[in-house]
């Protein structure tokens, strides 16, 4: 997986790249603000961003929007030690895929970046509680049901938002790879999205 790393502090920067270089084998790169990232991103376009909030010249929120609108393809997560609400709503909004605190333990970090690149959305523990509506981290028992969608695509629905494939569905439900794609087209077709990762924005978004 090819990242980058941007951040104004270079001890963060240096010491996440020894980190996923060593435990993960990925290619990091690092910037030390937006305007940085961005020309990295056209030197060569990462799959997943790390993004700081807080920089000089070119801030992570505005970093954010404008990778996007070059790059749609890749996909950015802020990590950061602000829980805003201000902050998070800006940064959804310029079209982030998550929001994680900087005191986050690596493990999860890694954890977090690997459900990003599988099309979820990922919040920290600690995000949610500012936010109005609350997203958690992973579904369960009592995350509400879409009304529009039967009780097994409910379920797929719910897995596919955690990255799950068709045929880690289908070992996971007993069911054919067939019966989960069928499923999956279903909900597509219900809910009027184009793929999996409109799939898991919009059950992120909706629970």
């Amino acid at each position: 997986m090819k990242l980058l790393i941007v951040d104004d502090d270079g001890l963060i920067r240096d010491s996440l790249k020894i980190l996923f270089e060593a435990k993960e084998n990925w290619a990091a790169r690092t910037a030390e603000n937006g305007a940085d990232a961005l020309e990295k991103c056209r030197e060569e376009q990462p799959e997943i961003i790390l993004m700081d909030i807080r920089m000089p010249v070119c801030d992570g929120v505005e970093a954010t929007r404008l990778i996007k609108a070059e790059f749609p393809e890749v996909k950015i997560i802020m990590l950061t030690t602000f829980t805003d609400d201000g902050y998070i709503s800006s940064a959804m909004n310029a079209g982030a895929e998550g929001y994680l605190l900087k005191s986050t333990p690596a493990d999860g970090i890694i954890e977090r970046i690997r459900a990003v690149e599988k099309g979820a959305m990922v919040f920290d523990k600690g995000v949610k509680l500012n936010v109005g509506r609350g997203v958690p981290d992973a579904p369960n028992e009592t995350a509400p049901h879409f009304p529009a969608l039967t009780e097994r695509e409910n379920e797929i629905l719910s897995l596919v938002a955690t990255g799950l494939s068709n045929n880690e569905i289908a070992a996971k439900l007993f069911l054919s790879q067939g019966t989960v794609r069928n499923a999956v087209s279903a909900i597509l077709e219900k809910l009027e999205l184009r793929d999996r990762t409109q799939l898991a924005v919009y059950y992120w978004k909706n629970i």
